[in-house]
């Protein structure tokens, strides 16, 4: 799962300020295990103040309080990714998107590292799973993922990373490595006020199933993804 990172530039000019600030609720060590076998621990922590008013996650990994250390240090900054929770993809094993696989990707890199990986409640880009479901209807009858999403009144992409930045300013991090194809992800963080000194790309997950899918994302919202 070997993947070349692309460092950011500099930050814009304009920064939009970080929304207020959100402090951890409760962190609870809990152990996970996958479907493959492999076995970790995340400090998974919940907050008060999110700007949404929704119940996301974020999985501490690995040595991520030493990580936050060396950052702090100069050292490089910890690993991250923010992962939108799909129910058919995490949970189901569907094979209509790669969510489940660069989930269980995720979790071993970041904790092989240190790092953080949120869980966000942003079901199907931000549509909501009923929506989603819909829109995979529309797409059994040919439409790519984005013109379904707008067939069945949404934009593109919903998702909003305003909680993200306040969960990463509660626990100190200011500065991460991107773990993620999405360039909106880096700029949204980045006007956030959270400083991405590197994108990195995930492996990409490829079945007959989803290439249709992945295609849609590189072509429409340039995702990092090079397929055959």
């Amino acid at each position: 799962m070997s993947a070349t990172a692309t460092a950011m530039p500099a930050a814009a000019s304009a920064v939009t300020p970080a929304p207020k600030s959100a402090t951890v609720r409760t962190s609870v060590r809990v152990p996970l295990r996958f479907a493959d076998g492999y076995s970790t621990d995340a400090d998974v922590m919940t907050f008060i103040g999110l700007v949404d008013g929704k119940e996301h996650l974020l999985l501490g990994l690995g040595d991520w309080r030493v990580a936050l250390e060396e950052s702090r240090d100069g050292g490089e900054a910890p690993l991250m990714r923010p992962h939108s929770e799909c129910l058919t993809g995490d949970v189901f094993g569907s094979e209509r998107c790669d969510c489940g696989p660069q989930l269980r990707e995720a979790v071993e890199r970041i904790a092989h590292s240190g790092g953080f990986l949120a869980y966000l409640r942003q079901e199907g880009r931000g549509i909501g799973l009923y929506a989603k479901l819909d829109a995979y209807a529309l797409q059994d009858a040919g439409l790519d993922t984005y013109e379904a999403n707008r067939a069945v009144g949404h934009a593109d992409d919903e998702r909003d990373y305003s909680m993200v930045a306040q969960m990463l300013a509660a626990v100190g991090a200011d500065r991460i490595r991107l773990l993620s194809n999405n360039p909106d992800k880096a700029a949204q963080l980045e006007g956030l006020g959270v400083r991405v000194e590197a994108q990195v790309p995930t492996a990409v997950h490829l079945t007959a199933a989803n290439a249709r899918y992945l295609a849609a994302k590189r072509d429409v919202t340039g995702h990092l993804l090079e397929l055959a």
